[in-house]
């Protein structure tokens, strides 16, 4: 089966639909996948529930289809730096489920295992466990998550073989690996494509049987979310 696309907007065709649940890799911005977001946003579908540590920022990353309103409910553990997310969860615009980082990573690592639900002491005794079943195991009480299965899961990769077996880099690999296991049709967007048996078995971080379709970015933005620098000295 071939599982390389010439570009993202082939690679989403045909597998994006209004009202999925889609979950996006990387964060922040670090990670993310850029041409897959952009295709997604030019795909017009709307309706949509995002899965992703964070939304990006204003105008980048998923901040593009909050902009656009494609975005009806959010998931995910963090809101900052996205003035444009605020504004419309306050003004009651948009859903958000805030979930625990962690707990966001295991609920997307459950679903790719094929694992229903798991027990944990996050979030026990705060809004996090409201209207959710709280059990007790060795005197301590724990909340009950259920795991997450994406109809469609978007990830960013450094490589690929042609097989779709994967190696992220460095801090691309936070959420990337969890969100490939857990959708049910994977796409992932990789900077550099080998063939089959370039790749190390050891190297290999998420394994081809988790990919459906590849395309191809070899040159990607990767905006820097915040620039701090060095306030100039007298005699520099």
């Amino acid at each position: 089966m071939n599982k390389v696309y010439p570009d993202a907007a082939t690679a989403l065709a045909g597998v994006v639909h209004d009202g999925q649940t889609i979950a996006v890799g990387g964060f922040g911005l670090c990670g993310i996948p850029e041409a897959l977001i952009a295709a997604l946003r030019d795909s017009g579908v709307k309706e949509l529930t995002a899965i992703s540590n964070n939304a990006g920022v204003d105008g980048f990353g998923l901040g593009q289809l909050l902009t656009t309103r494609q975005i009806k409910k959010m998931i995910s553990s963090y809101v900052g730096e996205n003035k444009e997310f605020e504004r419309q969860y306050l003004a009651g615009e948009l859903a958000l489920e805030f979930t625990p980082q962690g707990t966001l990573a295991e609920k997307l690592r459950a679903g790719g295992s094929g694992i229903p639900a798991f027990f944990t002491k996050t979030g026990v005794g705060t809004i996090v466990a409201e209207g959710k079943e709280i059990r007790e195991f060795d005197g301590q009480q724990y909340v009950m998550e259920r795991s997450l299965s994406p109809d469609v899961s978007l990830v960013k990769a450094y490589k690929a073989d042609k097989a779709g077996n994967l190696v992220y880099r460095k801090t691309a690999r936070n959420f990337n690996p969890n969100v490939a296991m857990a959708g049910k049709i994977t796409i992932a967007e990789v900077e550099v494509l080998v063939e089959i048996g370039e790749i190390d078995p050891d190297d290999v971080h998420t394994p081809g049987i988790f990919v459906h379709r590849i395309v191809v970015n070899d040159t990607p933005e990767k905006r820097i979310e915040q620039r701090t620098v060095r306030a100039q000295q007298a005699g520099d």
